[in-house]
């Protein structure tokens, strides 16, 4: 039996200065570890206890970090413990296993797109004719699957957003707001598919997942057990579920929490029964 741990990565394990969340007196903070850097300078952090927790659970699980990062983003982050043998990035469009991505999935994703929502390049027109200049600071599609804009957040109308979701629903697409970027996705375009994938490569028995964001949505809707922080989209929403916890913890803490929970799910999963 195994059990396969995917999580996603930004705000749900690993966070940027400005997302810790580090709430108590300086003196009271908690150690940090950088693992990831950008253009010669820290970009993400977890705590060293989480860093340290994780590590453990990457050494008797198939710990599956799971994002909506490009190849290249997701590149630039060193996790602590064992290389993973499988990642998923894309929002499940890319399945890395050892490092490499595999074509026979990459081709399986093409289809399902091809066959079951509207082109990319209809999607990525809609988004650069409708966004605003005044609040527009870039725009970028990632692994020729998916575009996203990068917006000036304090600009964005919420009309906006809502709008570009009601459209993009017609035409098999689903859209999600985080932080300062706009991603329009696919909706076979999934990390749940993704997962379903490793874990029957594995033959694992217990999927374990956590994210934050509505595309995470998906995933943990798919898992045997799920969390999600007590920030986010999700949270924000109020979105729930019977076997996912919404936790109170923000920020890194958040992240610590999450990792304990991971553990103490596989612990509980080999613990001899208690036959009175």
């Amino acid at each position: 039996m195994s059990t396969v741990v995917a999580s996603d990565l930004d705000r749900t394990l690993i966070y940027s200065a400005a997302a810790l969340g580090l709430a108590m007196p300086d003196a009271e903070a908690p150690r940090l570890l950088c693992v990831e850097v950008y253009q010669g300078a820290p970009l993400s952090y977890m705590t060293e206890t989480a860093a340290g927790l994780l590590a453990e659970l990457a050494a008797g699980t198939t710990f599956v970090p799971t994002t909506t990062r490009t190849r290249e983003q997701y590149g630039r982050i060193h996790l602590p413990g064992p290389p993973p043998e499988f990642a998923i990035c894309a929002n499940g469009g890319q399945l890395l296993v050892r490092g490499e991505p595999d074509p026979d999935w990459r081709r399986t994703v093409a289809e399902r797109l091809a066959a079951q929502c509207a082109p990319l390049a209809e999607v990525r027109e809609h988004l650069v004719r409708t966004a605003d200049p005044a609040w527009l600071l870039k725009e970028r599609v990632a692994e020729d699957l998916f575009a996203y804009l990068v917006v000036e957040r304090a600009l964005l109308p919420d009309t906006w957003v809502k709008e570009l979701a009601r459209w993009a629903e017609e035409r098999g697409w689903t859209v999600s707001l985080q932080g300062r970027k706009i991603y329009a996705v696919p909706r076979p375009l999934t990390k749940s598919a993704a997962v379903a994938e490793v874990a029957r490569r594995t033959g694992a028995t217990q999927v374990l997942a956590a994210g934050d964001s509505l595309l995470d949505a998906d995933l943990l809707l798919a898992a045997d057990r799920g969390w999600r922080p007590g920030h986010g989209e999700l949270a924000d929403s109020g979105w729930r579920a019977d076997h996912v916890t919404a936790l109170d913890a923000r920020g890194a803490a958040a992240g610590e929490e999450i990792v304990r929970a991971f553990l103490g799910a596989v612990d509980n999963r080999w613990a001899a029964p208690d036959l009175g």
